[in-house]
């Protein structure tokens, strides 16, 4: 169980294309389970991403719980040392439809397809057993955050754990320090956020005391 995540061969399809060729299938569902198979031994760090960048999606009330919950299952693996994904049986028979992925994977995928082209790996020490038990436990807070009903409160956090689980695959240290760099801005962002809030509820709160 424990050990870091094998390095990326070089003849692994990219997982844009995996993705590309899920969403054009003429079948109209996909479940967790056949995403699990062809991802093979990156299954872990793609779901992550997967999951991740659904919840950048502009979704309805409710959607980032959904896509969330799986976060919540599958970054603690990371943070224990596992080297593969384990979803209960009820998740990964869980069916995707094939349409709903049409219509939303299409504009995440140009821009994973040109991140892609680019990255190699490169500061591999942060991907050391520490590193990836880091990478695990910020995607675990992350996803606790994704989970909750916060508007519009879900694409920093969720571009945050899809750069984070792509550099872990990719093995590439410099979208890591990007994705911690993601990681700060949107704690940034919620603490500003919550700050607001509560000002604003005490003043509401005074002003129904004053009345």
């Amino acid at each position: 169980m424990n050990g870091s995540m094998s390095e990326p061969h070089p003849n692994r399809r990219p997982l844009s294309a995996i993705l590309r060729e899920v969403a054009e299938r003429d079948r109209p569902t996909v479940s967790i389970d056949e995403l699990m198979e062809l991802f093979g031994g990156r299954a872990l760090g793609a779901l992550l991403l997967v999951f991740g960048l659904a919840c950048t999606l502009p979704l309805p009330p409710g959607g980032t719980t959904i896509f969330g919950a799986p976060l919540v299952l599958l970054a603690p693996q990371l943070v224990f040392g596992s080297r593969k994904a384990w979803l209960p049986a009820g998740l990964r028979n869980r069916a995707i439809a094939t349409a709903d992925l049409r219509r939303g994977l299409p504009r995440a995928l140009r821009g994973l397809e040109r991140v892609e082209a680019v990255s190699r790996p490169r500061l591999t020490f942060l991907f050391g057993p520490v590193g990836e038990r880091l990478i695990g436990l910020v995607c675990t807070v992350l996803a606790l955050v994704l989970i909750l009903p916060i508007p519009l409160g879900n694409m920093l956090p969720g571009a945050a754990v899809s750069v984070l689980s792509l550099a872990l695959v990719q093995r590439d240290g410099v979208l890591a320090l990007f994705g911690y760099a993601l990681v700060a801005l949107s704690g940034s962002i919620l603490v500003f956020a919550f700050d607001l809030i509560s000002r604003g509820a005490h003043q509401l709160i005074a002003m129904l005391q004053v009345a």
